[in-house]
């Protein structure tokens, strides 16, 4: 019997007059993929946002595995087993694929930057980046600096260093943004052999991914949510298909 990993209460967050969050309720489940789907201005980043930690809700609560994380920093949410990609890749484009990868394993480790230099060579960072880099398809790629990396690989590359932490639950905010229809379909199939084995909070324009990937989906509009139901049930939701979906349900 699954069990609940995330639970989220009442989550506000306001910018000014602008609600960004309104009483956001909402269940992840181990092993779940919850996709969260609405307009632009919807509230998708702020949401993820606040689950990382990244930014402080105004009301509300976040519990993970049974703990109130609320007040926790989005380190020490790492450290619980968070952890996050952005919607603009955030990578270190000067440092190789493989020196990426490590500097997550050395950041979720607690170590500072300024020892990176020698740790360059440490096993202990570098071995589980490799396996990390096998797992998403960039084995290949290790030794090349990560700027001259194609946009698709850049993205890979993110998920790569999410992993790297080792995270019980995976918080991807527009992984396909910007790619190509090749460059979708691999992260479509790196993220649903992820899906077998890890937990993912996935926010995306992409319908397509969406519906292939998603166990349940979750619909914002205006930072409520509207609706949170499988697949099949949301495309057959007639406030959704007028929120959002429209002609692509």
């Amino acid at each position: 019997m699954t069990s609940v990993l995330l639970k989220v209460e009442g989550l506000r967050k306001n910018f000014g007059a602008l609600r960004a969050s309104d009483n956001v309720d909402l269940e992840v489940q181990e092993g779940e993929t919850l996709a969260v789907i609405g307009p632009n201005g919807a509230g998708k980043t702020t949401l993820i946002s606040q689950l990382a930690g990244n930014l402080r809700p105004d009301a509300g609560r976040i519990r993970f595995a049974g703990e109130d994380i609320t007040p926790l920093s989005a380190p020490k949410r790492s450290r619980k087993g968070l952890a996050r990609s952005f919607q603009i890749t955030s990578i270190y484009p000067e440092f190789t694929t493989l020196e990426n990868v490590a500097l997550a394993v050395q950041a979720h480790a607690g170590h500072s930057f300024r020892f990176w230099r020698p740790a360059r060579a440490d096993p202990a960072l570098t071995g589980p980046a490799c396996r990390v880099l096998e797992e998403v398809g960039l084995a290949l790629r290790m030794n090349v600096l990560a700027g001259n990396l194609a946009h698709g690989e850049h993205r890979q590359l993110e998920v790569a260093m999410a992993l790297a932490t080792r995270p019980r639950l995976l918080l991807l905010d527009e992984p396909m943004a910007g790619m190509g229809a090749d460059e979708s379909r691999r992260m479509i199939g790196l993220l649903s052999s992820l899906k077998r084995r890890q937990t993912i909070v996935l926010v995306e324009h992409d319908m397509d991914a969406v519906f292939r990937l998603a166990d349940r989906i979750a619909v914002l509009v205006y930072g409520r949510v509207i609706a949170s139901d499988s697949p099949e049930k949301i495309k057959m939701n007639e406030e959704v298909r007028r929120a959002y979906l429209g002609d692509e349900a």
